[in-house]
């Protein structure tokens, strides 16, 4: 007797869709957030609410996002429309900007001037006093990751979360450094979608532009 051939199927890529949450009042008065939280503005509100024919044209399953305030109205937002499943993770934070939580940038700028260049020379190992390096935020990042692949592998999965968030994990995908004066790679009012397949991690497409502006 012939067995028939088992039939195996490689593994669908997880897809992880990266928004960083609508604009805040800190982020009008140039504040430095980082774990410290403001509430959505109301161009911050506004603003979601015109991405979501956008997100609207992909098949989301779920969404996994930080859970500081500001990710957590933005996501209030989107899912009046979407009313996905959603899962929030301390993981996906901003990162700790230490000291200079709350201060305005250009007060950083100015009081800082001398620490402030010694760790912008750092790349990688950057870290505000007080704070963690975005090497420590992409390890905690990747590994938020890694578990939601695990856990809902194959899936279409919306990360909502922070700008620091989606730029250490873009840069690590492509094996960029943060070097002062690079040519801007992403825009903070975008979606990005990255994939895992196989173990390995790729960018699939950057910078979607919201299609619902008036």
């Amino acid at each position: 007797m012939i067995r028939e051939q088992e039939q195996t199927s490689a593994p669908l890529p997880t897809q992880f869709g990266l928004l960083r949450h609508g604009m805040t009042v800190w982020n009008e008065e140039k504040r430095i957030q980082g774990r410290l939280d403001s509430p959505l503005s109301e161009a911050g509100r506004e603003y979601i609410q015109n991405f979501i024919p956008t997100l609207k044209r992909y098949q989301w399953q779920r969404i996994f996002a930080s859970d500081l305030g500001r990710v957590q109205q933005t996501v209030a937002i989107i899912n009046k429309v979407l009313n996905l499943p959603v899962s929030y993770d301390k993981r996906l934070r901003e990162i700790n900007w230490g000291t200079w939580e709350g201060q305005r940038l250009a007060d950083v700028k100015t009081d800082y001037a001398t620490e402030l260049s010694k760790q912008e020379k750092k790349g990688w190992d950057f870290q505000a006093p007080e704070g963690e390096s975005r090497r420590e935020l992409l390890d905690r990042t990747i590994e938020a990751l890694l578990e939601a692949e695990k856990q809902w592998r194959g899936e279409n999965i919306l990360v909502v979360c922070h700008l620091g968030v989606i730029k250490c994990l873009v840069y690590n995908i492509l094996d960029r450094a943060f070097v002062l004066g690079d040519r801007k790679l992403l825009r903070k009012d975008a979606l990005h979608i990255i994939s895992r397949e196989n173990e390995v991690w790729n960018c699939k497409e950057l910078n979607i532009k919201n299609s619902g502006l008036k």
